[in-house]
């Protein structure tokens, strides 16, 4: 019988450690695994207790001080080492500040020594209620708040927050509600069915050491957004738009004007391609005016779609929709791409000729 983990994800110790205590309290037969990573140090803290208190306390010296050094030679080993010993009913798994759920995931999924004790009964994320709008919209790094996970990570707040929500299976945001758009905005990002609760107290423990995850359906949410509807309305006080073109992007004029589309205080996200790479679906993952693009993946050419959906406060910026279309390739500008053998996109997509 495997063991149900429940996995705890957020950009802050404080809301982890609070949501974490709300938990080992409603579920007294359930173990809590604790891991922290000291970059500076080089080290892994790992905390483990029950309802009886303290059951290990351990530092590991990491040979690279980052989430997948940690995950590999101490989280997931803790984890499969705890579900043997039979001892509990489930895992209450606190990962590392800013370290991304979907990892452990992935690996359970290929793993089958490791899931045949263990499986992911759910992910929760873990928020500040009054941070909850700069932490998702907002433009600070990781390191500036000392939360970064290695010498250079160089990720956005706002990009792992963003990323956790819509990965989640419920969202709590601790310390009071936060502004009156911050549950909004949380369930603008989330998938439709994720419950979204202003205190750990109000997650139903039950609920989450059952079959809660799907990954399946999380997949379909995080991954690609070809075909994920986005037509429920935002809540007031909130924008979002959903641009949509069958042509692909100009890469010369996308390549000047990226801010256009992905700077400025919103969450954009989706799926591009470009005229000289046939076949290659591109992934658009922006936030807090923080931008990465890489491949998404090999697609027959008539199911290439240019996608961005965009989420923001206030009002949509006027200029985005002209801006979109602009940076489209417009009708005639095709030929001028057949067997250009560099696009400009080199540095982060690689050679054309790699995909064509």
């Amino acid at each position: 019988m495997r063991t149900p983990v429940v996995l705890l994800a957020g950009v802050a110790p404080e809301p982890l450690t609070a949501t974490t205590l709300a938990l080992q309290l409603d579920l007294p037969d359930a173990v809590v695994v604790r891991h922290h990573i000291d970059p500076e140090a080089g080290t892994l803290e790992r905390v483990v207790s029950d309802a009886t208190g303290l059951v290990e306390r351990h530092l590991v010296e990491l040979a690279h001080a980052c989430v997948s050094c940690a995950l590999r030679e101490d989280v997931l080993p803790t984890l499969h080492r705890l579900a043997g010993e039979g001892r509990w009913s489930a895992i209450v798994a606190h990962l590392p500040v800013s370290a991304e759920p979907g990892q452990i995931c992935e690996v359970l999924l290929r793993d089958p020594r490791l899931a045949r004790r263990l499986r992911v009964a759910s992910v929760v994320t873990a928020l500040t209620g009054p941070r909850v709008v700069p932490d998702l919209l907002g433009d600070d790094v990781l390191a500036e708040r000392g939360l970064h996970t290695a010498h250079d990570d160089e990720r956005g707040v706002a990009e792992v927050a963003c990323s956790m929500v819509e990965y989640a299976d419920a969202v709590v945001l601790c310390d009071g509600e936060g502004p009156e758009q911050a549950a909004g905005l949380v369930r603008a990002l989330a998938r439709p069915e994720v419950p979204v609760v202003t205190d750990p107290t109000l997650l139903d423990a039950g609920l989450l050491v059952g079959h809660l995850h799907d990954h399946e359906a999380t997949g379909c949410w995080t991954r690609t957004l070809t075909t994920v509807p986005h037509d429920d309305p935002v809540a007031t006080g909130l924008w979002r738009l959903d641009l949509r073109s069958e042509r692909p992007f100009h890469p010369g004029r996308l390549l000047d004007d990226l801010e256009v589309l992905g700077g400025g205080p919103h969450r954009s996200r989706g799926t591009f391609h470009l005229p000289a790479r046939t076949g290659q679906l591109l992934e658009w993952d922006g936030a807090g005016g923080q931008l990465s693009i890489g491949r998404e993946g090999p697609y027959l050419r008539r199911t290439l779609r240019t996608r961005l959906v965009m989420t923001g406060l206030g009002e949509a910026p006027g200029h985005l929709v002209d801006a979109f279309e602009r940076l489209l390739l417009q009708p005639g500008e095709e030929s001028g791409f057949r067997g250009v053998a560099e696009d400009g996109f080199e540095p982060w997509l690689g050679p054309t000729r790699a995909v064509a």
